[in-house]
């Protein structure tokens, strides 16, 4: 992000953020929208997070976002305007009220599912198989054997045509562009990346 007179470093948080209107091009291209590769639009109104995703994907075709929604009705509009991922937090946050009182094991067991928490906490991580060296790719998961060297689970897996498999075969050959979702504890999943030099 290129140093501005209206670029602003919040020294506490280490925070950047430039003050200006998200519906404004001149504004988008300030901050670095044609080099960006992700774009979260969180405005309160849908009108505005049209006007932000139309803009966006004028200006960087390949940006991926995520757009923000109130009303059900706009989410296909936002999607035709370009936002790859369109989400309705008051939907999920109902949605995860009700799954508190009917499920409510499951959801606290979710909900320990962080990154961020102590070395035996379980984590959920995305593996992109053409990221991993050429060895191990276009193979099944009984010939890559991860749960054997790094004590991970594969719980899913995508392939390149977005078809999601849960629990997959072993003796399925996984494609170069489909992705893995693993769980494992902090320490597996650093296993996994040592594994395949992630890191």
């Amino acid at each position: 992000m290129e140093t501005n007179e209206e670029l602003i470093a919040e020294n506490e948080k280490d925070l950047l953020f430039y003050k200006g209107s998200a519906l404004s091009d001149e504004v988008l291209e300030a901050v670095g929208i044609k080099r960006a590769k992700n774009l979260i639009c969180a405005l309160p109104d849908d009108a505005d997070n049209l006007f932000v995703v139309l803009s966006a994907r004028q200006l960087k075709k390949d940006i991926v976002i995520v757009s923000r929604v109130s009303e059900e009705r706009n989410q296909t509009k936002l999607a035709l305007a370009g936002a790859n991922h369109v989400i309705m937090p008051d939907k999920i946050g109902g949605d995860y009220m009700a799954a508190l009182l009917t499920v409510p094991d499951l959801i606290h067991f979710l909900s320990a599912l962080d990154w961020w928490q102590e070395e035996t906490s379980p984590n959920v991580e995305e593996l992109k198989l053409n990221a991993i060296p050429q060895k191990f790719q276009n193979k099944s998961l009984a010939e890559m054997e991860l749960r054997k060297h790094t004590n991970c689970n594969v719980i899913g897996y995508r392939d390149a045509k977005g078809k999601q498999y849960i629990n997959p075969d072993a003796h399925m050959v996984l494609e170069s562009e489909g992705k893995l979702i693993i769980l494992g504890t902090r320490d597996a999943i650093k296993k996994l990346n040592q594994m395949f030099q992630l890191d």
